[in-house]
């Protein structure tokens, strides 16, 4: 597995993290049936995705992007559409989150054979 397809699957199961962190707030403790389904499958395909990104970017590294882009994903999402409160500090927080992200995509970061 090539490491940008690698990458591609990490970024790609981040987005599916702050799906299911949203679905998770709307499921109303699991009572919510939409919700949780939607919860229990983007759940489901992101840790997998982190698993297949795992065998090429070193788990430290992949899982430190996977929470952040995440979570930035996520509080934005929520500020958004209302949800959350956005502040200028709340912001700059988050570009750091990201920023610190990029820096750690940035660095060589694959396995050794």
């Amino acid at each position: 597995m090539a490491a940008k397809f690698a990458w591609t699957v990490l970024l790609g199961s981040a987005v599916l993290e702050a799906v299911w962190a949203t679905a998770l707030g709307l499921s109303d403790g699991f009572s919510q049936t939409i919700p949780t389904v939607v919860f229990a499958v983007t759940a489901t395909l992101s840790m997998i995705g982190l698993g297949i990104a795992v065998k090429r970017i070193p788990l430290g590294t992949a899982y430190a992007v996977w929470v952040g882009v995440g979570a930035a994903l996520t509080v934005g999402w929520a500020m958004a559409t209302g949800v959350e409160p956005a502040s200028p500090l709340k912001l700059l927080f988050i570009a750091g989150i990201v920023g610190c992200a990029a820096g750690l995509k940035a660095l060589p970061t694959e396995k050794r054979a």
